[in-house]
């Protein structure tokens, strides 16, 4: 293969023109490097076709992470995957191909404050973006916020079926609405409207047992756990605190 550019400035132009930026970085790069490896054309202008999409992968990824509002300092290769019980080690390793999602099942995360639910899920989520899948992360006190101003607003069916364009919603810490009647309603109809539709990821602190506290009626509360629980994996994080872990190791090593 032998390389000649009477010059880059045309070849700039008509790539700036058809929005190719990876390879307006690097053709001149390649066509070196395809001159002392004796490439022929097609094997040149696969490399730029391949670095092309890897950039563009890249930045669709990065957009859609921070469009979905997970926590981006929450990753897979951050998480502590030796503090799980064996039982929801496997259940993580399972959910990471997303199959869950095509069965529209629920991820249930229960455990203590600092069990890791929240960095396990938005970790979880993340992957799954990477894999082309619609995510979107919110506490659940934000979300009920955003449908409770909706419903007074007149739109709330409307702001339930833009959440429906999600594979699925992570709702964390649905422990801590409990403030009022319309707060219950607002996220039982939301549950109720993804039933066998979409996917919900919820961690919570508290046990089914006091979910009352949150729905407000034994009835209202009975018919949320059996939409949640009909397909779902439950992940029992029945472990200590990751930050009172850290805490303690920090300590021991200043003294």
């Amino acid at each position: 293969m032998n390389l000649r550019f009477v010059g880059s400035a045309p070849v700039l132009r008509y790539l700036r023109e058809l929005h190719l930026p990876a390879i307006r970085e690097c053709f001149e790069d390649k066509a070196r490097q395809a001159e002392r490896e004796t490439l022929g054309y097609e094997q040149y202008l696969l490399e730029l076709a391949e670095r092309e999409c890897q950039e563009r992968r890249a930045h669709r990824i990065t957009r859609l992470l921070q469009a979905y509002k997970l926590p981006l300092e929450k990753t897979i290769e951050n998480f502590d995957m030796s503090r799980l019980p064996v039982k929801a080690g496997r259940q993580v390793k399972a959910l990471l191909d997303g199959g869950f999602l095509d069965r529209r099942e629920n991820v249930l995360a229960f455990g203590n404050p600092g069990s890791g639910k929240t960095h396990l899920l938005s970790a979880l989520g993340q992957e799954l973006i990477r894999k082309g899948r619609r995510v979107a992360f919110s506490t659940c006190v934000r979300l009920v916020q955003d449908l409770l101003r909706a419903m007074k607003e007149l739109r709330l069916s409307r702001a339930i079926k833009k959440l429906a364009y999600y594979e699925a919603l992570v709702l964390d810490d649905i422990g801590y609405v409990q403030q009022s009647r319309e707060e219950m309603e607002v996220l039982f109809t939301l549950l109720a409207e993804r039933y066998e539709r979409g996917s919900v990821l919820i961690t919570s602190n508290l046990p089914f047992s006091k979910w009352e506290v949150i729905f407000k009626d034994p009835m209202t509360t009975a018919s949320a756990i059996d939409r949640l629980v009909h397909h779902s994996v439950i992940l029992e994080l029945n472990i200590g605190s990751y930050r009172m872990e850290q805490a303690k190791k920090k300590k021991a090593e200043d003294e």
